[in-house]
């Protein structure tokens, strides 16, 4: 395109390489070097251009268009004429050679033609014009000289074009990605971050790689249209009137649903027409609803001091099926006709709020009293609309006579060696006039198979004809003329001691005394099984006030952001090492997939990766992510470990080593009857041994049990499962819900926690003690068949699991140590342990099964 002279360097600056111009096929001039010394031998022709800027290319293409002569048209050059010519280049920073310094310029290529010409091909003007291209790495300086150099040929250069490439500027997935420059190797591919389109947010994050022929490859990842607005020709455009989009990852705008309308563009909710609402919880895609009318036909059936209330639904429900009736208000009228709410002794059953059905029992009632009983009806706009509270009937009863309820105490008054003197208060609630009272008394050792009755018409009774010390229970009801009221609770008494009674104490004491040596004799026995445990709890006990830098576990949901919890406890791994494979089963949050981690610097590692479903909320993002930070505290080898976590993008994961063989439940119900005891021992010490390193962190795991431990390929027991919200079983009677409504496995689980909610050490020690069981008998579930409120009674009754088929005997017992009712004489972690070494040891104690006891350790 230069109009002029290039005057590019040459060198020999005479003689050689030669600006001229030339007219083409066409009789257009152009311009051209030429050279053709091929008469005289050793020719070195140099020819640079001039400094090239890179313009942050790293590879660069060179075309070169030339015409040569062929060296047979030539007569008499033989051995000193050429056919080809070199190309060289040279990287500079700046434009500052003024000379051709040859030894500076590297070699690119030797450039031969394809086809040459003769003397009389340039009389006919047949130009036979040869192309070749050449590419050339340039990364190190900010620019760069080409050469050509000629050896003898006869050679005119016509064109030369310095071009590099790239990928274009384009838009794929909602994502721009610009003109980039392709890489340095002619196999490199350059990574390209997109940017999202105007009102549009990452989806995923947008990537491509730019290839070195210039080509884009498959895009990964991209964006969505933001709310409002829908995607079309590969832009964002808003939601035309009477159309909504509420969500980025919703296909496209959706029209108003019933009831509303949107009258701007680009909206992402539909108002509601007047005198329609919408509930904070409703979709965006929902109809807009009304309130509820009042309920129908509400009916009352009054049975002494019950009434039994029913009623009909609303006949209009507003286009909802969230009707409920939150309040049963009630009052009742006093001698002095005030209207009065009713006392919390008034049962109501199911509820007095928050009534899904249309029939409730109230009891407890007054006799003889007057009641209005109010039902209102709402759904979820009632609030919205402020109408909820004037929906609603009533209606008014009178309740009947009723037997008293119970005497609520009893008191001795006088007591001898054959009489008591009973005295009590009227029922709290009498129902009407006492007419009598029943007394009903028996000794307590009867059990009531033998009782007397007496009645009186105070509230007071002389009981006379006992027997001396001896314990009496009694029991006391009110008559009104509807009947006799319940009898109370029970109330015991003794009577007095005369000399034969002292007689008999001192005779009782001598007999306690020698039993109690008997008994003391056989205590010892047992003491001698106990103190390796006692002697072991000491030694921890005093081992902790000794180590008082032993790590204690941090409870993450102490921290007010959980963020700050998972940063400190976790590490977060860079969603690009991670590469998914399969899915390999479905957890609480979402799925359970294996693949592989690469961390740079680190052999690559099969990992498992549990990942947070789409959707999620503010609480099941916390729960999901504080078994992270709870992970992120342990360091074991019989601890499932963590890797780390991602964050930082969608989905959130976490990152755990993969345990080839699962949990080891079903591991071991595959692998029935395949392993010696020394090996089920093994695997028990391996769960030991995690859970004395849980317990010396203070961590109370809460859910021990066969299936939350995991197996990898060396057999290795990792205990797992930290999370606060846990999936028990399919079966629905896995778990027993207590008083506070959170679910607990009632066949793994101590008695004390199920009652009383006392998770401790101790109560994993329980627990660990029914993993035994389910490891020596290959999975069995445990206590078979049985329901759960049968397992809670039958433990209470003293019922303990029995010894799995061929369990060695000191196995069993290790397991009835677990089992024991008192959490003070359960062993520890560290005594288990210590217990399973000992076996491991002496292999020979794991042969004695229970018909091969010998009689002192049946005795023990």
């Amino acid at each position: 395109t230069v109009p002029g002279e290039l005057k590019w360097a040459a060198s020999p600056s005479e003689g050689g390489w030669e600006e001229v111009s030339i007219m083409d096929e066409k009789n257009i001039p152009i311009r051209t070097y030429q050279v053709c010394n091929v008469l005289e031998p050793n020719q070195n022709n140099w020819l640079r251009t001039d400094w090239i800027p890179r313009s942050g290319a790293q590879r660069v293409y060179v075309e070169v268009k030339f015409t040569l002569r062929d060296c047979n048209s030539l007569p008499g050059v033989t051995g000193t004429c050429k056919e080809t010519f070199n190309l060289y280049y040279h990287e500079s920073n700046e434009d500052r050679e003024s000379y051709i310094k040859e030894s500076s310029f590297i070699k690119v290529d030797t450039v031969a033609a394809d086809e040459s010409f003769t003397q009389v091909d340039v009389g006919d003007r047949i130009m036979k014009l040869n192309t070749e291209v050449r590419d050339v790495k340039v990364t190190t300086r900010k620019g760069f000289y080409l050469a050509f150099q000629d050896v003898g040929a006869c050679i005119a250069l016509v064109s030369v074009r310095v071009f590099y490439k790239t990928c274009p500027l384009t838009i794929r997935n909602l994502a721009t990605f610009p003109d980039t420059i392709t890489g340095a190797d002619t196999s490199s591919l350059v990574e390209v971050r997109g940017s999202c389109v105007n009102q549009s947010e990452e989806r995923e994050e947008p990537k491509m790689y730019c290839g070195a022929d210039g080509e884009w490859l498959v895009p990964i990842g991209g964006c969505f249209c933001s709310p409002g607005y829908e995607e079309k020709g590969g832009a964002c455009k808003a939601c035309s009137a009477g159309f909504y989009k509420a969500k980025s990852s919703d296909a496209g705008c959706f029209k108003c649903p019933p009831h509303s309308h949107s009258v701007r563009d680009g909206a992402t909710v539909c108002d509601c027409h007047s005198g329609f609402f919408r509930a904070d919880s409703d979709p965006p895609s929902m109809a807009c609803t009304q309130p509820p009318s009042a309920p129908q036909q509400l009916i009352s059936v009054v049975n002494e001091t019950s009434v039994v209330l029913e009623w009909a639904p609303p006949r209009r429900l507003g286009g909802r099926s969230d009707t409920n009736y939150p309040r049963m208000g009630s009052g009742s009228i006093s001698s002095s006709q005030l209207c009065l709410p009713c006392g919390s002794d008034v049962l109501f059953s199911p509820g007095q709020t928050g009534l899904k059905t249309s029939r409730v029992v109230v009891s407890e009632l007054r006799a003889h009293t007057h009641y209005t009983f109010i039902v209102h009806a709402r759904n979820g706009v009632s609030q919205a609309s402020g109408a909820g509270a004037a929906q609603s009937v009533s209606v008014s009863v009178t309740t009947n006579q009723a037997a008293p309820s119970p005497v609520s105490s009893i008191l001795a008054i006088d007591v001898t060696r054959h009489s008591l003197s009973l005295s009590w208060q009227q029922p709290d609630r009498p129902n009407g006039v006492i007419l009598e009272y029943e007394v009903k008394f028996y000794e307590k050792d009867q059990k009531e198979r033998s009782y007397r009755i007496m009645r009186t018409f105070s509230r007071s009774v002389d009981v006379t004809g006992l027997n001396p010390l001896t314990v009496y229970v009694f029991h006391v009801r009110a008559r009104t003329a509807a009947g006799y009221g319940e009898f109370s609770a029970p109330f015991e008494f003794s009577t007095n001691s005369g000399i034969h009674a002292v007689k008999f104490k001192i005779i009782a004491r001598m007999l306690s005394l020698v039993f109690f040596i008997c008994v003391l004799n056989l205590h010892h026995l047992c003491l001698i099984r106990r103190s390796k445990y006692s002697k072991t709890k000491q030694d921890s006990e005093e081992e902790k006030h000794l180590n008082p830098g032993v790590k204690i576990y941090v409870d993450p949901f102490t921290y007010e952001d959980p963020d700050q919890a998972i940063h400190e406890f976790a590490k977060e791994i860079d969603v690009s090492s991670i590469h998914i494979e399969k899915v390999i089963g479905m957890g609480e949050f979402g799925e359970v997939c294996s693949g592989r981690l690469r961390v740079q610097g680190k052999r690559e590692i099969y990992v498992a990766i549990k990942s947070l479903k789409a959707g999620y909320s503010d609480k099941q993002r916390r729960d999901f992510l504080s078994e992270a930070s709870i992970m992120g505290q342990f360091d074991h080898p019989n601890i499932i470990r963590l890797e780390g976590v991602v964050t930082r993008c969608k989905p959130l994961m976490i990152i755990t080593e993969y345990m080839e063989n699962g949990s080891l439940d079903a591991f071991l119900r595959k692998h029935d009857g395949q392993f010696t005891v020394i090996q089920l021992v093994g695997m028990l010490r391996g769960i030991a041994s995690g859970m004395k390193y849980l317990s010396d962190m203070s961590y109370v795991h809460r859910d021990l049990a066969a299936r939350n431990i995991l197996v990898n390929s060396n057999l290795v027991c990792k205990v797992s499962d930290f999370g606060l919200s846990r999936v028990l079983e399919d079966d629905p009677e896995a778990a027993y819900t207590t008083r506070v409504r959170r679910k607990i496995p009632i066949r793994w689980t101590a008695p004390e926690a199920i009652t009383y909610r006392k998770f401790t050490t101790a109560s994993d020690v329980w627990s660990y003690g029914i993993v035994m069981w389910e490891v020596v008998s290959y999975g069995e579930r445990p206590y078979w068949d049985m329901n759960n409120q049968d397992v809670i009674k039958a433990i209470e009754e003293g019922y303990r699991l029995p010894a799995p088929m061929d369990c060695p005997v000191v196995l069993h017992q290790l397991m009835l140590d677990c089992w024991e009712r008192e959490r003070a004489e359960r062993p520890t972690f560290s005594q288990i342990l210590n217990m399973l070494d000992k076996l491991i040891r002496n292999p020979g104690t794991l042969k004695t099964t229970p018909e091969e006891r010998p009689a002192e350790m049946l005795l023990v």
